[in-house]
């Protein structure tokens, strides 16, 4: 999009931070590649502009007003959660500890487990708004993208109580992951469900959470692959790109303190697709962090 990279001779801190984390587990039967989704999504950004021409934030230009900027991608080793994950953690706490808020792009879904590490420890009781058509919550061992919740949870790094799984559809390699979200203590709401009235489980979402701080995991396989092809694990019958972007519009004014967007796989993509809209998802990201800048100041960069 055209962001600067950090300087210190930037006259004011900056109010939100870009990161690429790529990184992926490099265990799925055929679709590896989300490791190179940062990279994908920094080349589509170029077709967008700052401009919002409808005010949604009531700003002209949310990343100006954000003073953001790229920091570029961690250091990661693909395939390797255990050298990987310390860096993660690790580059998130600085982005947090300088007041900023950091706005991520994957990476596969693990990638966001160390991110709540960090963002747990500054902002005790976070609540996850995690978006996907799966859970990542299943009762199986280890660091990989099916037990990124499931560790969350043990790790006692998010409150589970007031979080969220929303748009679970499709099929799985093993049974009862539902209800084991649900026995974990993740608020499930079934893809079926959600879509029956869109609108009101936003609203009802946002209500429960009323001025908590906010992760915002957005998962791109929660769209159909009709618009968002080059993902990891793809499942029809998902949002529509427009449907898609008006629930994201739809969060505005949550206590935002983190986003990440994962998934997108190069490989898989067609015409770099997949990786404009989660470039547009970003964008996004950046108006919802700007009112959450203006409605909750207190400990964030004047």
């Amino acid at each position: 999009m055209g962001l600067p990279a950090p300087s210190s001779t930037q006259a004011s801190a900056p109010r939100a931070c870009v990161l690429g984390i790529p990184f992926d587990c490099g265990t799925h039967p055929f679709r590896v590649g989300s490791r190179q989704g940062p990279d994908a999504i920094r080349e589509q950004s170029r077709l967008l502009r700052p401009f919002d021409l409808f005010r949604r934030a009531g700003l002209d230009n949310p990343p100006e007003y954000l003073r953001v900027v790229d920091a570029g991608n961690v250091v990661c080793w693909p395939g390797d959660p255990e050298r990987s994950y310390p860096q993660i953690e690790a580059a998130l706490g600085r982005v947090l500890d300088a007041g900023a808020i950091p706005i991520t792009m994957g990476g596969d879904g693990a990638v966001t487990l160390p991110q709540l590490r960090a963002v747990g420890q500054r902002h005790p009781g976070v609540v996850v708004l995690h978006f996907d058509s799966h859970t990542d919550t299943y009762p199986i061992a280890g660091y990989n993208t099916a037990t990124t919740f499931t560790r969350a949870a043990e790790e006692a790094v998010v409150d589970v109580a007031a979080s969220y799984h929303v748009g679970t559809r499709g099929n799985s390699f093993m049974g009862g992951v539902v209800e084991y979200g649900r026995e974990v203590g993740y608020t499930v709401v079934p893809f079926d469900e959600f879509d029956r009235d869109q609108a009101a489980v936003l609203d009802d979402i946002k209500r429960r959470v009323g001025d908590r701080p906010v992760y915002l995991c957005f998962d791109m396989d929660i769209f159909d692959p009709s618009c968002a092809p080059g993902v990891c694990t793809p499942e029809w019958g998902g949002l529509s790109a427009k449907e898609g972007l008006a629930l994201l519009r739809r969060l505005h004014g949550l206590n935002f303190v983190a986003f990440d967007v994962n998934t997108v796989s190069p490989p898989q993509d067609v015409g770099g697709a997949t990786a404009f809209l989660a470039a547009t998802v970003m964008q996004e990201f950046f108006a919802l962090a700007a009112s959450a800048v203006q409605a909750y100041p207190q400990g964030r960069p004047a």
